[in-house]
């Protein structure tokens, strides 16, 4: 079955299983980023700009030469879309690995040749990845409506490097306190595993200034 823009968004809205993710991701991959381009989507670019703004506070000298990001939910690798060209303009180089649900989708991005390494994971299941091993963990476009619950957050927390690493999150406004991920982030900084440097509300489209919740964390 394929499907239009706007059946492929009702259908990723109503998600109710990592199989029904995959199908669609599936079907979508080809068209996917034709489609949120055409729909003027901004969270890649916003997300690159909000990790960009927080990494002088956050990296010392020592690593600033080359930062490793993990890209969680990569999809087609809009994030590296973005990131990857920032370092003309910041001098900041990064390597970044992504990890997908949906081979799919990890295609599409591996013929981009941006990322060094891409792997397939369900984000809401543990991370087989080492403890502390990016400098930076991105996050956007999947924490949204029928995708991946907030419990990951401490997932993300733990595959960063402490004392300094960042997590830069995307969050869907709609679901932003009813999902549960306000009370998470906020959970995880009474314990003390982060800090929040923010959770400031972003248009998901361009030209808009609402939608979404940027959700910046440094490790402690």
């Amino acid at each position: 079955m394929t499907g239009t823009k706007g059946e492929f968004l009702q259908r990723a809205y109503a998600l109710d299983s990592t199989s029904a993710a995959q199908d669609l991701y599936s079907e979508w991959a080809a068209s996917y980023d034709q489609d949120l381009s055409a729909g003027a989507y901004a969270s890649p670019l916003r997300a690159v700009e909000a990790l960009l703004r927080h990494l002088p506070s956050a990296v010392s000298s020592e690593q600033a030469e080359r930062l490793t990001v993990l890209d969680a939910g990569c999809g087609t690798g809009m994030v590296a879309d973005c990131l990857i060209p920032s370092t003309h303009l910041t001098g900041q180089s990064f390597v970044v690995d992504g990890v997908d649900l949906t081979p799919g989708m990890l295609d599409v991005a591996r013929d981009k040749d941006l990322y060094r390494k891409l792997s397939t994971a369900d984000l809401n299941e543990p991370l087989l990845i080492v403890d502390g091993t990016y400098d930076v963990v991105m996050c956007v476009g999947t924490l949204t409506k029928g995708h991946v619950g907030p419990k990951v957050f401490s997932e993300l927390v733990r595959v960063v490097r402490p004392g300094g690493g960042l997590i830069v999150a995307t969050v869907h406004d709609e679901i932003w306190e009813s999902g549960g991920y306000k009370a998470e982030v906020e959970h995880l900084e009474s314990g003390g595993a982060v800090k929040i440097l923010s959770t400031n509300e972003f248009g998901l489209i361009e030209g808009q200034g609402k939608g979404g919740r940027m959700v910046v964390l440094r490790r402690e």
